[in-house]
């Protein structure tokens, strides 16, 4: 039976019990008339009482909301080494167990706040009408007679108004807490319940926060100080006045050997003792509230848990974060001076991921961005401009058929009405692939995607979470209608380290709820989007892109891939709305991106990727001497690196003429100045009035052998230099005529 069925049984009983009386009444009246009054007078004053006695002692469960006893706690977000990575919470409040308080907090406590705790059944009538008395003394409510458990009750679920109807309810709520819970769980929903001054909650939260340390480490005077500061937080906090802190301490430790605790010789050694309080801790830094932010919209989506439930459930959420990298990227994104535009509003965001598990080791998402803000630089979609050109064309490209030194074509050209230009209005006419992208042509990128199909470039974005509606050839130059936020591009990117296995980016490793329970949530897939040979070739043009191409201005010293973009403002001409580079380290992909929240004519960047290259060379650089990176890629197995490129030379020797020897009598000897590159085939051809005929071929070295050469006849030859990489074949070398009579 609950509480509600036991009152409604109870007055039921009760109004049987007032009905027969007042019949007995009604006789009596009827038989002596003069005591009408006076008996419906005392009858009235007998019902409301027991009525009211009723109500008082089994109406608290109309009081009492069991939701509100599960206390707010503060959510832990802490990396893979343990330390602490941040604080979520709406009251920060760490929850501990009665077990780990000691005994002598809880007598300094109990002594100052309910002597008589464990004898009372939720008030303590000797000290109600000791109060009740200088109450009326004073014609008004001058005096609290609370026990800890009608504090408790107030606290929870009632409001600070010093009214008669809101102490009733506080005695009701507090006789049901005791008739539901035992003495130690209320003692201890107290002590985690109490505010203690500058935004703490409970007495762990407390002990930390004052002492540095857990409240069972505490000393005797350290427990007296928390527990005298609850009677004023704002007066006796010793952050806040010493001299109200030591006071109001040093009557706790009074209270503490009134009831016994401890001898006058050893109060007077206690009430000596300085305060010892820590230095105030200072306030979270503020590089935390971008990945924070990530975490947050992480829980919502992948765990189902809201913001308010995260910020007040207790749980632990273990993070990818690397202290060291947000810490520098912040300041590195802080710095002005990397930023060249139209104002000060210009803005940066910074993203680094794992190369093992594409966890986010740092996330800035702005120059000044704090938890909650809706401009978070690093969930924005911004075009990428040329930084897609990897992941659109070059890399599905080499997964069909092309080869990274594949000659494409680089020349000014018009695509069914859609006309691509280079940006430096340049074209040489013929490229390899690998210089193409080293070189960011946008009219190979167009072509190229022409080639292999927009549908085919599709399929490999959105096997690497870049899905786009577009449709055009825009696509090969990042001219997207949306675009990508760092974190995708970050991601992507990282897929060349992974052997062209792609995986989401998360900052989460796991979370547990506040009884030390895993919390499950969608595990993200991983996807093979590129073969390995294909994401190592176009990493090792990723690093052609530093060493001579559109980001050789970097001067890191360590292994580095990556490629820059830029996009162009639209309405100031010259100018450009988004610079991005997207780097890769043996360890980690780096993305940064320079813009504005919104671009138009008064916000625009004076100069392109370059500020982006600056910014995470600079912040590269600064890493590389706070921690070890890698000096080298890892080069997957069964792969092969991407040789250096051909040079094809123009012959202008070749020589012809007979010898002697061997069963033929006659053989023909060609010979010519041969290349230091011992790769380069040479094809052999044999010119002849009517054709002409491929006789043979030789590697490396400038000597042919003809074996049966035709003596009766001149004839002419030459050597056609051929790349082994790509089959493209060089100029043919000067005509050779071979002659009996020549010879003579």
């Amino acid at each position: 039976m609950n509480d509600s069925q036991q009152v409604k049984r109870i007055l039921m009983q009760t109004k049987q019990v007032v009905l027969k009386s007042l019949k007995d009444v009604y006789v009596c009246i009827t038989k002596y008339g003069w005591l009408k009054y006076l008996t419906i007078g005392i009858v009235s004053i007998i019902i409301l009482s027991s009525l009211g006695f009723f109500f008082i002692i089994y109406g608290g469960g109309l009081i009492v909301d069991e939701k509100k006893m599960v206390l707010p706690a503060t959510t832990h977000v802490i990396t893979e080494a343990g330390d602490s990575a941040g604080r979520l919470y709406t009251e920060n409040r760490v929850l501990v167990e009665l077990s780990d308080i000691p005994e002598h907090v809880l007598t300094a406590f109990i002594a100052t706040e309910d002597e008589r705790f464990y004898t009372h059944a939720g008030v303590d009538f000797r000290s109600v009408l000791r109060a009740l008395y200088k109450d009326i003394v004073a014609f008004d409510k001058v005096e609290g007679a609370s026990t800890i458990t009608q504090q408790l009750s107030k606290n929870l679920f009632l409001t600070n108004d010093q009214s008669w109807m809101r102490k009733t309810k506080e005695v009701m709520a507090s006789m049901y807490l005791e008739r539901h819970y035992s003495k130690n769980d209320i003692l201890e929903l107290y002590l985690n319940e109490l505010y203690f001054a500058h935004g703490i909650h409970g007495i762990e939260t407390a002990s930390q926060f004052f002492f540095g340390k857990s409240v069972e480490n505490l000393s005797i005077v350290e427990g007296a100080l928390l527990a005298g500061m609850i009677k004023g937080p704002n007066i006796y906090s010793p952050y806040i006045s010493e001299e109200n802190a030591l006071v109001r301490r040093n009557i706790v430790l009074n209270q503490m050997h009134r009831v016994g605790y401890f001898s006058t010789e050893e109060l007077l050694r206690l009430q000596g003792q300085a305060l010892g309080v820590s230095p105030r801790p200072t306030d979270p830094s503020p590089y935390i509230d971008d990945y924070l932010e990530i975490v947050i919209q992480e829980v919502e989506s992948r765990f189902n848990i809201t913001r308010r439930e995260l910020q007040r459930g207790g749980y632990t959420i273990t993070v990818h974060m690397d202290p060291i990298m947000q810490e520098k990227a912040y300041q590195h994104v802080s710095n002005v001076s990397y930023y060249e535009a139209s104002n000060d509003d210009v803005d940066g965001s910074v993203v680094i991921v794992d190369r093992e598990t594409t966890g986010l080791k740092a996330v800035i998402g702005g120059r000044d961005y704090s938890i909650g803000q809706d401009h978070h630089q690093a969930l924005m979609s911004r075009q990428p401009g040329s930084a897609i050109k990897p992941l659109a064309v070059y890399s599905p490209a080499l997964e069909n058929g092309y080869h990274p030194y594949s000659i494409l074509v680089d020349e000014q050209q018009d695509f069914n009405g859609y006309m691509v230009r280079n940006a430096n209005h340049q074209y040489i006419g013929e490229i390899s692939l690998v210089d193409a992208l080293a070189q960011s042509k946008n009219t190979t990128a167009v072509s190229v995607l022409n080639d292999i199909g927009i549908a085919t470039s599709k399929k490999y974005l959105n096997d690497l979470g870049l899905s786009t509606n577009d449709e055009g050839l825009a696509i090969a130059l990042g001219g997207l209608s949306t675009g990508y936020t760092p974190i995708q591009m970050a991601a992507a990117y990282n897929t060349y380290l992974n052997e062209g296995n792609y995986l989401v980016a998360t900052a989460i490793i796991s979370m547990i709820d506040r009884n030390g329970n895993d919390v499950e949530a969608q595990v993200p897939k991983e996807y093979e989007v590129f073969n390995k040979q294909s994401a190592w070739y176009t990493l090792n043009m990723l690093e052609r892109v530093i060493s001579d191409g559109t980001a050789s201005a970097i001067d890191y010293e360590g292994a580095l891939a990556g490629k820059t973009g830029t996009t162009e403002h639209g309405i100031v001409e010259g100018a450009s709305k988004d610079a991005w580079f997207v780097g890769l380290t043996p360890d980690f992909t780096i993305a940064t991106w320079i813009g504005f929240d919104q671009s138009d004519a008064e916000r625009y960047l004076t100069k392109g990727s370059s500020q982006a290259v600056n910014l995470s060379n600079a912040l590269l650089s600064d890493l590389s001497h706070s921690m070890d990176i890698s000096t080298a890629f890892r080069r997957p197995s069964n792969v092969n690196d991407l040789p250096e490129p051909v040079q094809l030379p123009l012959i202008t020797d070749l020589n012809a003429s007979f010898s002697l020897g061997g069963f033929n009598l006659f053989k023909a000897k060609l010979t010519w100045t041969a290349s230091v590159d011992k790769r380069i085939i040479y094809h052999i051809y044999e010119v002849t009035d009517d054709e002409r005929k491929l006789v043979g071929k030789t590697t490396g070295e400038g000597l042919f052998i003809i074996d049966r050469p035709n003596v009766l006849r001149a004839t002419s030859y030459y050597v056609e230099p051929i790349d082994p990489l790509t089959n493209q074949a060089g100029k043919q070398s000067n005509a050779a005529m071979l002659s009996l009579f020549n010879e003579r």
